[in-house]
């Protein structure tokens, strides 16, 4: 049942942002397709982000890996990933790119804030102003053994340091005022006295004292991104975000639910409604008839869930390993070992153990699925499925209607998996007014549309 009226567009004028995320091999990206390319190689790198800005996305976002992933004390090879540092890679793509905003993907846990924000505003002046961060705050320790200190932060902790983090980052980036450099070869000195402020700051994680190195860049701040769904991170995101990430795309009352919320605590932040944008991340597969995209979904998720990546999803929920199961087989009839989570198993948690598996139990046996089947239909879902003119459609009434501002893409192949989405899809989008024909700016914050930094 729908919760809006179709004839009430409270935004009819609204348009929708596409960014691409480089995830780096996952589960999710069918690495064993002959058509998959490399995920390390730069021209796979180059490749999407020349393709998304073709198809006029507002950015490309690179993930970090500091470590490799981790299960149970050994390397997980189900997600080897071999992800080069995002800011270094980042800077190569801007000088292979002209308009397409390029967003590091940097956490607050294991950096510091004086040297990131330096790193990330020399980004931002080598693109012309196209640099945005995405801030996480990284909680498994075996990334945290990469560091002296070691160790994870309690969940809390994270956004109290990533505050911090950006409090200080933030000081970084103004410590040039405009005019800084002189204007003319016949002033005194090269910089205007007093023009460059010094960032003292101390507090419960940082004790910092610089002189602040680079100038603003043309949209003044890099485009601070965030992605956490606790209380904790809707709220951090209400307060010091630009644009928010969500899980809560494919249902347009759940996304329409999650606006709501992120629109009350901006309120109550004392920001604008319109101040953050919302962007789900999403994977999008796309067929000429829906039957036809139908049966290229269902291909999607079974090279994504192989039977060794359906024992693994299962073992993390079941906390202990089932690798030596049979994936076509029956769910485990043991119960799970329930535990407190201590950062050994790295990031995946499937929910509330003892309620995910009595569900999981209940509808295998009322569909005859094997653990396999139960995984595919009831694990983590990715998306939207449909012809260019459905999902333009649907896409429309989402971004009309408020339930979001777009979406960040997980393409399923690297590197063509955009070709269908820039080819096919965004044509219907503009035809339909809700999508840009051209980009009108030169800035990320101009492509988002946002306020300028004052």
């Amino acid at each position: 049942m729908t919760r809006t009226d179709p004839a009430d567009v409270p935004r009819p004028d609204a348009q929708l942002h596409f960014g691409v995320f480089f995830q780096g091999v996952n589960h999710w990206t069918i690495w064993s397709d002959p058509s998959s390319g490399s995920q390390i190689d730069p021209a796979s790198f180059l490749r999407v982000a020349r393709t998304a800005e073709r198809g006029l996305f507002d950015a490309f976002f690179l993930g970090d890996g500091l470590r490799l992933r981790e299960s149970e004390g050994g390397i997980h090879e189900l997600d080897v990933a071999g992800r080069p540092d995002s800011i270094t890679q980042l800077s190569a793509l801007a000088a292979a790119t002209e308009r397409i905003g390029l967003v590091s993907t940097s956490n607050t846990t294991f950096n510091e804030p004086g040297d990131l924000a330096r790193r990330l505003a020399g980004l931002d002046l080598l693109s012309g102003g196209r640099a945005g961060w995405n801030v996480v705050t990284t909680h498994n320790a075996w990334t945290g053994e990469n560091f002296r200190r070691g160790g994870f932060l309690d969940h809390a902790d994270r956004y109290r340091r990533a505050e911090e983090f950006l409090s200080v980052a933030r000081a970084v980036w103004n410590g040039w005022a405009a005019g800084a450099v002189a204007g003319s070869v016949d002033a005194r000195s090269w910089s205007v006295p007093d023009a460059v402020a010094r960032v003292r700051s101390r507090g419960a994680h940082f004790d910092v004292d610089l002189v602040p190195t680079l100038p603003r860049s043309a949209q003044g701040h890099p485009v601070i991104f965030q992605a956490g769904d606790s209380g904790e991170g809707r709220d951090f995101a209400a307060r010091q975000a630009d644009v928010v990430f969500s899980a809560h795309g494919t249902d347009f009352d759940d996304a329409l639910a999650f606006a709501e919320d992120i629109r009350r605590r901006l309120r109550a932040a004392g920001r604008a409604e319109d101040a953050l944008r919302i962007l789900p991340g999403t994977e999008i597969v796309i067929g000429a008839t829906e039957k036809e995209a139908e049966e290229k979904a269902r291909w999607v998720r079974l090279e994504q869930v192989t039977p060794a990546v359906a024992l693994g999803i299962a073992s993390l929920l079941w906390g202990f390993d089932l690798s030596g199961r049979d994936a076509d087989g029956p769910l485990p009839s043991e119960d799970p070992v329930v535990a407190a989570y201590d950062g050994r198993f790295g990031t995946r948690q499937l929910g509330e153990t003892l309620d995910t598996v009595a569900e999981w139990r209940a509808k295998a046996e009322a569909n005859g699925w094997s653990l396999r089947d139960t995984v595919i239909e009831l694990g983590p879902q990715r998306g939207h499925v449909g012809t260019p003119a459905a999902l333009a459609e649907k896409f429309a009434r989402f971004v009309r209607h408020g339930a979001l501002d777009g979406f960040n893409i997980s393409p399923y192949l690297v590197p063509d998996g955009l070709d269908d989405i820039v080819e096919l899809l965004v044509p219907e989008l503009q035809e339909r007014g809700v999508y840009r024909s051209a980009y009108t700016g030169t800035t990320l914050r101009e492509h988002l549309g946002l306020a300028p930094v004052v």
